[in-house]
């Protein structure tokens, strides 16, 4: 069965808060202009040394405005698929999406309750209590409520977690 354009764009799309796009335009904006420009610096001053064959500078150097390069061709291909998600819940039976934050007890473990915030993976933070819509309890949980349990197979086993809140 062929995908059809819209399946494309959505797996191309890069889901991100305000804020995180913020952040990957201003990473963006740096390796654009201050890192760029002291690799060059790097650069000119290894040329220098002459016999580029044996000159760890220039190699260290070029090595680094190749990670760079590829990381703003990386960032702008996110920002330009950047799908804004509301950090809201936006629907009246406040089901678990990308954007809720969501308290959930580990019934497995008995551990206290956590809250999270569900984003996309370009802004995954666990320890900022920020975890991914692709990681195994992220989802596992989009498009429960509260109250529900859900089972959570992770590399570590399976998990039972009950959603206590959703805001």
């Amino acid at each position: 069965m062929a995908k059809s354009d819209d399946d494309s764009l959505a797996l191309d799309q890069t889901l991100v808060t305000k804020e995180g796009l913020k952040k990957l335009q201003d990473e963006l904006d740096e390796l654009k202009g201050m890192k760029r420009k002291e690799v060059a610096e790097r650069l000119k001053e290894a040329i220098s040394y002459g016999d580029l064959s044996e000159n760890s500078e220039y190699q260290e150097a070029k090595t680094e405005q190749a990670f760079i390069e590829g990381r703003i061709l990386e960032l702008e291909q996110m920002i330009k698929n950047a799908k804004i998600i509301s950090d809201k819940v936006t629907t009246k039976t406040k089901d678990i999406q990308i954007g809720t934050s969501v308290t959930i007890r580990n019934k497995t473990d008995g551990d206290d309750a956590v809250e999270y915030t569900i984003v996309g993976s370009t802004e995954a933070d666990p320890l900022d209590h920020k975890i991914s819509n692709e990681s195994p309890v992220g989802k596992a949980l989009l498009g429960k409520k509260k109250g529900d349990v859900v089972d959570v197979k992770t590399p570590a086993g399976t998990f039972k977690y009950e959603v206590v809140k959703v805001s």
